[in-house]
């Protein structure tokens, strides 16, 4: 299997390591870090990754990964990482995303009439591309896993591994990893935590949320510009 998982400037590092930490210890898989460059890629709080490869010589790929964070909303305005999410998932066997980076696909319209789930601070933008949001960490339709929020990613990558090797090779990695989240406080999920802890994440992400809304409405209208059948 050839994994690669795109990788952009002000992404969210979890997104990206938590799934690597999960599908490269499959055996003879290829997990590739693919950007627009070689160069060092700067994640949204600091940390930075070397890619392995870039759009033009990546090989082709049987799991395409898309993690989110603000820079995967700046890719939606890019016409290169549009055609070349396009491309990869034309032919991958299954297409996995984290967070936001579901807004990616259905900005590539590759999620129209589908269910998708996101970061709940993001899926409702979902349905402004024909998506059907949806709240549940996992979500599956077709070859499309999306998953909620940042750390959903290992949950759904471990989701991909025993769909795909069996439950026994997802258990071992697992346990290898020794993932077994017991957070310090209940909460987690807009549904699960108090309402003033709501209310404060959402008051501090106001200026994200504004901004991610003019992207959306960005891709929305170019989408609808184009001739019937045209790539986004």
């Amino acid at each position: 299997m050839q994994i690669n998982i795109i990788v952009v400037n002000d992404m969210c590092q979890l997104d990206t390591t938590g799934t690597f930490e999960v599908l490269a210890r499959v055996p003879n898989w290829t997990v590739d870090l693919v950007a627009a460059s070689m160069q060092p890629v700067r994640t949204d709080r600091g940390l930075m990754i070397l890619p392995t490869q870039t759009r033009e010589s990546a090989k082709p790929c049987d799991i395409l990964v898309v993690p989110g964070g603000p820079g995967i909303d700046n890719a939606m305005l890019d016409v290169g990482w549009i055609a070349y999410t396009q491309r990869e998932a034309a032919d991958a066997k299954y297409v996995f995303s984290v967070c936001t980076g579901s807004l990616l696909l259905a900005a590539a319209g590759l999620l129209t009439g589908r269910r998708a789930g996101g970061h709940w601070q993001a899926r409702d933008l979902l349905a402004r591309f024909g998506v059907t949001p949806s709240d549940a960490r996992l979500t599956v339709d077709g070859k499309f896993y999306t998953s909620a929020g940042v750390t959903s990613g290992i949950d759904m990558a471990l989701r991909v591994v025993a769909d795909i090797v069996g439950e026994e090779s997802a258990r071992k990695i697992q346990l290898a990893i020794e993932y077994d989240p017991a957070p310090p406080f209940s909460g987690g999920t807009p549904f699960t935590s108090p309402p003033q802890i709501v209310t404060a994440v959402l008051d501090g992400s106001r200026e994200r949320r504004v901004e991610r809304e003019r992207i959306v409405s960005a891709c929305v209208r170019r989408r609808l510009a184009l001739p019937s059948g045209s790539p986004a």
